[in-house]
């Protein structure tokens, strides 16, 4: 495969890698209600959040993207 393939290819999680990924999901949902319940609702916020949540998709990709967590 080619590499260019390799940023577009499809990984099917198992299910440890499904029970991590959620395990993930639910400390970036902790940290985000965190920031939601103590910052004044301004632009910084809403760059906080929208940062937190490019950073859980990358931290599930990089899960989902180990062997051992894939069908």
């Amino acid at each position: 495969m080619s590499k260019l393939k390799e940023y577009f290819k499809v990984h099917r999680l198992n299910k440890v890698g499904l029970g991590l990924c959620d395990d993930l999901a639910q400390k970036f949902e902790e940290l985000a209600k965190f920031i939601d319940d103590n910052g004044v609702d301004c632009r910084q916020k809403s760059v906080a959040l929208t940062k937190l949540e490019e950073a859980c998709f990358f931290a599930k990709k990089s899960i989902a993207s180990n062997p051992n967590f894939q069908e």
